[in-house]
């Protein structure tokens, strides 16, 4: 049986004949899903989704992350040795950093980061025959975003299928917070999220509208972050008087 968007799909089946397709769209398959000859199979157990204008990948509840070429990623810096970091990106195995990987660095001027740090970076490598290798800028070697994140931030790791559901362009999270707030965010697909507001409890309050809205309807966001809203305004006011 060959399966359409929406339907949930187990690791083996068909999902789509990319030979009935391939003269009408371009396909890029996203994670969940492998193509083998003409046919697309599931290697994960979820829903089938699309995002416009083709791609395809299965929505799957899962909190190992596993690398994928591209994606951006949240990391800790756990070693330093030669001219490589060391970095925890939640996977199987920790994934590597040059000190010439950031916008600007050369042999004599290296990065200032120490084990511990954050770090926002792109997967220039991601096989399961090799170690994983992340870069902090772009093919123009621009850092766009990327690099070490502040301490004065909050790093805290949620589920995939959350990260997900942030990062679509239909859901009003941050558009609605933005209102209202100030804040940095930065979402990286292995399930790790650094945020930075103004104060602590602003930052808090954004850090508990992300977590909230996992089981919020996207119709029902705009109601929870102006719930958060008001409980952040009376507990400001609580500490003022």
């Amino acid at each position: 049986m060959i399966l359409i968007e929406g339907d949930v799909i187990m690791p083996g089946d068909i999902v789509k004949d990319i030979a009935t397709m391939k003269k009408k769209e371009t396909i890029i398959l996203g994670p969940g899903l492998r193509r083998e000859a003409d046919t697309v199979f599931a290697y994960k157990a979820g829903v089938l989704k699309k995002r416009d204008p083709a791609v395809y990948y299965v929505d799957t509840y899962q909190k190992r992350y596993v690398p994928n070429r591209g994606e951006n990623v949240i990391g800790i810096i756990t070693q330093r040795g030669g001219d490589i970091f060391k970095v925890d990106i939640g996977a199987n195995e920790q994934a590597s950093l040059s000190y010439l990987a950031f916008e600007g660095a050369t042999k004599k001027n290296r990065p200032d980061i120490q084990v511990g740090d954050l770090v926002f970076a792109k997967l220039l490598v991601a096989s399961k025959d090799m170690e994983p290798e992340l870069v902090c800028v772009d093919s123009h070697g621009k850092e766009k975003n990327l690099g070490a994140l502040s301490s004065d931030g909050m790093l805290f790791t949620c589920s995939l299928n959350l990260i997900r559901k942030i990062l679509n362009r239909s859901t009003p999270l941050f558009n609605t917070l933005a209102r209202s707030q100030a804040f940095e965010v930065a979402i990286g697909m292995n399930g790790k999220v650094w945020v930075k507001a103004r104060t602590i409890q602003e930052t808090i309050a954004v850090v508990n509208a992300i977590l909230a809205a996992e089981y919020t309807a996207p119709n029902n966001i705009v109601k929870l972050c102006s719930d958060i809203e008001k409980t952040l305004l009376l507990t400001q006011s609580n500490n003022m008087d």
